[in-house]
């Protein structure tokens, strides 16, 4: 039976950083309802309370699970327990939000599309950058054709601290960059990757990401807890125009009237470059908050039954990208094929590993 959008009633599971996040734009979502939260945390429960008295708070997940009026659940909860907890959520028959990134593996993240898939249910992870205006507004560019031919793009995301305890700077801030690259350019054909644990051992804290996409296009992806200042900036340039993206910015979208051109050589052999510097445009941008656009979308899908932006394909194949990462680090920046035919068996270059975790370079013979 079709679920009319003000019988949506939803629960968020987890009150850590992010969970109150998710608890505030939900209840500003028309014809949705937050009915109850759930945190081992009394504190946390009581800080809730009392800023939602109509909002009923629990320790325990099972009674959220067993409630018949709860149509979906929003888990905010570390990585290592999406896996466990979405797939009790499913089986009890809860359409689900999992915050960034799906699950921990592959694996893990098939056995989640698979089960939501069965039994006819919502499964979205939490990409918060794909209801971005400007991350939407750079889609409508390259949807245009307006950059033109795609030659290459960097991406620095930096910031000094924090260092989590539980995964590598990869897994903490990966998931923004490869969801919104996935978002604007498909899938990659392969990652490599190469980076070092300045700080904590065994705990990667920056690393430097080149990906390769279907057309030629190269991007260099920037990761880092050791940076002077924070920095969220993409760079795309094209054939036709050039866009920088920078989302702490003032102007986060601007499209810059410049390039080069190869012109026909006046004499043998002579090749000359003619360059293009026009205006720069700074496009009108929406003042929306992406969460409540996300929270939105996750009710629309349930009430519709259409599958949200942030779909759980994209989120599969961000913690592909994910392992293709890590697994170029563990094997010395070898180039991993991102190929889902390949996953359980990927093809990695026969290289000799290295405790400075670097390829082994031979000079040419003489």
């Amino acid at each position: 039976m079709a679920i009319l959008v003000d019988d949506v009633q939803l629960a968020v599971v987890g009150l850590g950083y992010w969970g109150p996040n998710l608890v505030r734009c939900a209840v500003e979502v028309e014809g949705a309802r937050v009915k109850a939260v759930c945190d081992r945390s009394t504190t946390a429960l009581a800080k809730l309370a009392r800023r939602y008295p109509s909002v009923g708070g629990t320790q325990d997940l099972a009674r959220l699970l067993e409630d018949p009026d709860i149509d979906g659940i929003l888990l905010a909860t570390p990585v290592s327990t999406h896996y466990e907890l979405g797939k009790r959520c499913l089986e009890a028959g809860k359409h689900v939000m999992i915050e960034k990134p799906l699950a921990s593996t592959v694996e893990e993240c098939k056995e989640l599309i698979d089960l939501a898939e069965e039994r006819g249910l919502v499964l979205m992870p939490g990409h918060t950058f794909l209801y971005s205006p400007p991350v939407v507004k750079v889609k409508e560019l390259l949807s245009t054709g307006e950059l033109g031919e795609l030659y290459f793009g960097t991406s620095s995301r930096v910031n000094l601290g924090i260092h989590q305890g539980d995964v590598s700077v990869v897994k903490d801030l990966a998931p923004h960059d490869f969801s919104i690259l996935l978002y604007w350019l498909g899938r990659p054909d392969f990652v490599r990757a190469i980076g070092r644990a300045a700080i904590v051992p065994e705990t990667i804290d920056v690393v430097f990401i080149d990906m390769g996409f279907p057309g030629g296009c190269l991007v260099h992806v920037e990761l880092s807890w050791l940076a002077p200042t924070k920095l969220r900036r993409t760079v795309l340039v094209g054939s036709e125009k050039m866009m920088v993206y920078e989302d702490t910015s003032s102007e986060q979208v601007r499209i810059f009237d410049r390039g080069a051109e190869l012109m026909e050589p006046q004499t043998f052999g002579e090749f000359q470059l003619s360059y293009r510097s026009g205006d720069i445009l700074t496009p009108r941008l929406d003042a929306e908050e992406p969460l409540r656009l996300e929270v939105e979308d996750f009710v629309g899908a349930i009430v519709n039954g259409v599958q949200p932006r942030s779909n759980a394909t994209l989120g599969l194949d961000v913690v592909r990208l994910i392992e293709a990462t890590e697994l170029s680090l563990e094997y010395n920046s070898a180039p991993v094929f991102v190929d889902p035919s390949l996953d359980g068996r990927r093809a990695v270059p026969d290289r000799r590993r290295s405790a400075a975790g670097m390829p082994i370079v031979q000079p040419p013979a003489a």
